[in-house]
């Protein structure tokens, strides 16, 4: 007699991942880890620090490395300290290699151009975000001018930024988008076109081989860049060493207690030996762990940090080294997500200079691992579960069940498929030209909302404790490449009334020269710094003219509604 799999149905496929299953596996799941974060959650108290400091950077990630530098120019007389787990800087999130590298500018991300169902499309927050990376351009311009920064080739390229749709109805929407945009002197210079021609023209490997009768359609902006956090995080930490900053790699953090003068004592241990540990009193402390910072801040045992989970997503891209093809592509093309899939997870064909050599990098598809880091551990969503945040945890599980199922379907992709997907923008790839990488691994911030319960929360958060000696950064994109608008924000909330100085206030606006002004309402000042930072950075490509140039971003006279969709950054 013959024994039927309850795992397949009548035809041998595998039965649908369903909403029942899910939640039952996480309630098990969430019963194992609670259970370990009772059992192992204690953490050891050094007796006496070794030294003091008056900042300690946890994490050689770009957004310490970022804090690190405006500090260190801010007050020079403070001292710092920075700790590290693995043995060098910038080999996680910021590593070159485990992100996309776009200079996010939200000229070709769709996402932050949504369409509401009566058809206007709404470009607030893609304004938001170019502003941030116009505060990028003058920060790195700065450091490249103070020689904390390198030659600009090496970390900053000019690459434009582009979409490629398909079909009639995606050619509308970038028909509407780029009309929105033109109100906006940020998005100047930015073209579209439905000439097969034209578009073979900007990106020709993308063409060839593509059916003549497919409907395709594209934009191109020459403002786009391609961003090596990695090399400008390396810099940054080698300024930082040589201006009196004890840089410590290989050590990891494991023990964040309160001090009865209100001083923080973190314990720092050699990943290869435990009973070398370095203690350290700061009358500050910055968690930019990447991945590593939810469990950081709940070390701290802040109220601020109890209302956080988190779920770690990875990503993978597949990769082509060959000059003869990265020779003849030289963009970011994004596209739109796929009907039911998030709108972050969009599939982009991307020009990357890594290690001094041009690729090019296609994806992301998601990955699933319990490591909140690349060089994590497998405990680590098990050590961050707690009592606090273990029910908004399973309720975004619930509430957001179309990622979950996203992810089931992107784990199930055999590297074929992947292949096909690629193909989709490029007709002619080769198996044999590309190979996979895995990237970085990134926390999906789930916050629990006193009346919504668990909500996935997107992009990144800052959190700050209640007397501002504590601070973290949680979250993704944009991440790194608006890292010092975000650290500019930081400053404003842990350290307000050095902030009010007219000492801050000149130095920031020296390093920023912006700072304060919106540059989407005044395209002299905006012309006048894309002049300043393009000569210094040493970007490629001219900057679209701005003369005459009269801004019209009032909000959406009659708005529609909006349609929430579930979302998570790759």
């Amino acid at each position: 007699m013959d024994k039927t799999d309850n795992k397949t149905t009548p035809d041998g496929g595998r039965k649908p991942f369903s909403r029942r299953k899910f939640i039952a596996a996480a309630v098990g799941a969430a019963a194992v880890w609670g259970g370990y974060s009772y059992l192992f959650g204690s953490q050891y108290r050094a007796a006496k620090a070794d030294r003091k400091v008056d900042v300690l950077l946890i994490g050689g990630g770009i957004m310490s490395a970022t804090l690190g530098v405006y500090l260190s120019e801010l007050e020079p007389n403070w001292t710092f300290e920075v700790f590290e787990r693995l043995d060098k800087v910038a080999e996680e999130s910021s590593n070159g290699w485990n992100n996309a590298g776009t200079g996010h500018s939200a000229l070709c991300e769709l996402n932050y151009t949504p369409m509401d169902d009566k058809g206007n499309v709404h470009i607030t927050q893609a304004i938001g975000i170019n502003e941030n990376f116009q505060i990028s351009r003058q920060f790195w311009s700065h450091q490249v001018r103070k020689g904390v920064l390198g030659n600009p080739r090496e970390f900053i390229n000019s690459t434009p930024h582009m979409n490629l749709v398909f079909g009639q109805e995606n050619r509308e929407f970038i028909r509407k988008r780029v009309e929105a945009l033109k109100a906006s002197p940020l998005f100047a210079g930015m073209e579209m076109t439905t000439d097969p021609a034209k578009i073979a023209e900007w990106i020709p490997i993308m063409m060839e081989g593509r059916k003549p009768e497919e409907v395709v359609t594209a934009t191109r902006s020459p403002l786009g860049t391609d961003v090596n956090l990695g090399e400008i995080t390396r810099q940054f930490y080698k300024h930082l060493s040589g201006n009196s900053v004890k840089v410590t790699t290989g050590y990891e953090v494991r023990s964040i207690t309160r001090n009865e003068d209100g001083s923080w004592r973190v314990s720092a241990f050699d990943v290869n030996d435990s009973s070398k540990i370095q203690t350290v009193d700061a009358k500050t402390l910055f968690i930019g762990a990447g991945g590593a910072a939810l469990p950081l801040l709940q070390l701290s045992g802040i109220p601020e940090g109890k209302q956080y989970g988190g779920f770690p997503v990875g990503g993978e891209f597949l990769v082509t080294d060959k000059p003869e093809i990265a020779s003849r592509h030289l963009a970011k093309v994004y596209g739109l997500a796929d009907t039911g899939s998030p709108p972050m997870s969009v599939p982009h064909l991307d020009t990357r200079v890594l290690d001094g050599k041009k690729v090019i990098l296609f994806g992301p598809f998601a990955t699933w691992s319990s490591k909140f880091l690349k060089n994590g551990s497998y405990f680590d969503l098990a050590k961050a579960t707690t009592p606090s945040n273990v029910i908004p945890q399973l309720q975004v599980g619930a509430h957001e069940f179309a990622l979950v199922k996203y992810l089931a379907q992107q784990l199930a992709l055999s590297q074929s498929q992947k292949m096909d997907a690629l193909r989709h923008y490029m007709p002619e790839a080769k198996d044999a030209d590309w190979r996979l990488w895995e990237a970085g691994q990134r926390v999906q911030i789930i916050k629990n909302d006193p009346v919504k319960g668990g909500i996935l929360k997107l992009g990144t958060e800052v959190v700050v404790s209640a007397d501002r000696s504590v601070s973290a950064l949680l979250g993704a994109s944009p991440g790194g490449s608006t890292s010092p608008a975000i650290m500019l924000s930081l400053l404003e909330r842990v350290f307000p009334d050095q902030m009010k100085t007219s000492a801050w206030q000149q130095k920031i606006r020296e390093i920023v020269p912006s700072y304060g002004k919106k540059l989407n309402e005044n395209p002299e000042l905006l012309a006048k710094e894309w002049a300043s930072t393009a000569e210094t950075l040493q970007l490629a490509i001219a900057s679209p003219s701005l003369d005459g140039f009269v801004p019209n971003t009032a909000p959406v006279a009659n708005p529609g509604v909006i349609k929430k969709v579930p979302d998570m950054a790759l």
